[in-house]
């Protein structure tokens, strides 16, 4: 157990790692990321046997097999069945709350952790609604291929509070919704969900 959980610790730290050289402008900061990278790799030497060479050979980007981004999303409806959504302080657009999957987390810890860090709301998974394939859908182009997934979420306790990357995050009935981020959620995909959740829909959209 205990070298399952340093595997799963070294997998996040190199999973933060290569985060940061995705989004590091600095030279500095580039520099600090591929260390913690490097380290990465030597602890998972460590653990699984597993000389740095191969590890090295095994996760260069253009030998890894090309898989889907997994983008989370969180509906959450007050009493008046309005829902929640945020505004990202990047486009200045609204949003369901959420953002991509993170290696550590199971796909409803991920939605948890993002509601409260871009609502500060605490909140529990109800279940899943959909699991949606971008290419299925009208959003924009990107360079990425994208499954959504989107869970029901209930409030458990706390008040709005947003956070560095959120400009503001509130409650808007069904049919006054604002402008949409739509490369994250698109009005079409809200309609729905939002309408088999009060009709209490059991069906997962799909596709």
């Amino acid at each position: 157990m205990l070298e399952q959980n340093s595997l799963e610790l070294i997998k996040r730290v190199k999973s933060l790692s290569e985060i940061g050289l995705v989004y590091a402008q600095d030279e500095y900061d580039k520099e600090r990321y591929e260390e913690l990278h490097s380290i990465s790799l030597e602890l998972l030497g460590i653990i699984s046997n597993k000389p740095l060479v191969a590890l090295n050979d095994f996760f260069m980007p253009n030998k890894d097999y090309p898989t889907p981004k997994i983008d989370i999303r969180g509906i959450v409806l007050n009493k008046e069945n309005q829902i929640l959504l945020v505004k990202e302080k990047l486009d200045q657009k609204w949003s369901l709350p959420g953002g991509w999957g993170d290696i550590g987390f199971s796909p409803s810890e991920v939605i948890i952790k993002e509601i409260e860090e871009e609502t500060g709301l605490q909140s529990k998974v109800s279940r899943l609604l959909a699991l949606y394939d971008k290419k299925c859908h009208p959003h924009p182009p990107q360079p990425f291929y994208v499954y959504k997934m989107v869970f029901l979420c209930e409030v458990i306790e706390g008040r709005i509070d947003t956070s560095f990357d959120i400009e503001e995050a509130r409650y808007f009935d069904i049919d006054k919704l604002p402008e949409l981020s739509e490369d994250r959620i698109l009005q079409s995909q809200i309609e729905q969900l939002h309408t088999s959740v009060i009709k209490g829909d059991q069906k997962v959209y799909f596709d």
